[in-house]
């Protein structure tokens, strides 16, 4: 029997984990049927249940829902609670399990793809939505120094900064501050600003060439983020391709007991993605 999957996001069409989620149930010998979902927000617990009934046994969920999907589960991983926020739903008989496996995606791209040192690295976090309380948690993990967090919603900032619970490592700003803060060996675009045309204007101060920024975004989202870290002297430029890919194995090894070897697909991905994000 072929097995129901899903990612859940709004808007969705453009998302690669269907072909993600394809290759690696090839490669693992596993049949499955894994579409996109779109919701806007006030329609998701209802899709949710419609999926479920149905007989969907998993789901990814992306933006706008990660937080909200955290409030539909019955129960949570010890990841997910910590970070507020859930990007995989597993069905269980007792409803859903929310997890949430964005940061250990971003920590594995990081350290094992692009073999970047994240110990003791001074950090801004750029966000405060579902994307970066999903990466937060596990980045502190990592070792990384000083965490500040800027949003253009401070009350947010805050949130997330009392969620960590690490007072003396993690420090909300605004972005009124982000011109006094110095500069980063690490910077993390989490926003979806750029989704908006709306990137925030961020000092070039920020960056130097100890600096690695990367954005959870891919493709053409990512593009203006890249380009004024390019513009800022960053030594490393990263996007969400090698994340996304990591977290959806984590998703799949969750669904399947199987971890997928994630390097040909990323490799694919790469090669192929103008065709790829243009086809979506």
């Amino acid at each position: 029997m072929v097995k129901r999957f899903a990612v859940i996001g709004h808007p969705v069409a453009h998302s690669l984990s269907p072909k993600i989620h394809a290759a690696f149930g090839k490669q693992t010998g596993i049949a499955l049927e894994y579409i996109a979902l779109d919701a806007a927000p006030e329609h998701f617990d209802a899709l949710l249940a419609e999926f479920a009934a149905e007989g969907g046994l998993g789901a990814n969920v992306t933006l706008p829902h990660k937080t909200r999907a955290a409030s539909s589960c019955t129960t949570l991983t010890e990841r997910a609670r910590r970070a507020g926020a859930v990007n995989t739903l597993i069905r269980s008989a007792t409803g859903w399990e929310g997890d949430n496996t964005d940061g250990v995606g971003l920590v594995r791209d990081l350290t094992e793809r692009h073999g970047l040192d994240l110990r003791s690295r001074r950090t801004l976090l750029l966000g405060a939505g579902g994307a970066a309380r999903g990466v937060a948690p596990a980045l502190l993990d990592a070792g990384i120094g000083d965490l500040f967090i800027i949003n253009r919603t401070p009350e947010r900032a805050d949130a997330l900064a009392d969620v960590l619970a690490q007072p003396g490592r993690v420090h909300p700003r605004y972005f009124s501050d982000v011109s006094s803060l110095g500069m980063f060996d690490l910077i993390i675009n989490a926003t979806s600003a750029a989704r908006d045309a709306a990137l925030p204007t961020l000092p070039v101060a920020l960056a130097g060439p100890r600096t690695a920024a990367v954005d959870l975004s891919y493709g053409e989202v990512a593009i203006p983020f890249l380009a004024w870290a390019h513009a800022a002297g960053a030594h490393d430029r990263i996007d969400g391709l090698g994340m996304l890919v990591e977290q959806a194995a984590e998703s799949f090894q969750r669904w399947h007991g199987v971890r997928p070897d994630t390097d040909p697909c990323f490799e694919f991905l790469r090669e192929h993605r103008a065709v790829l994000v243009t086809a979506d």
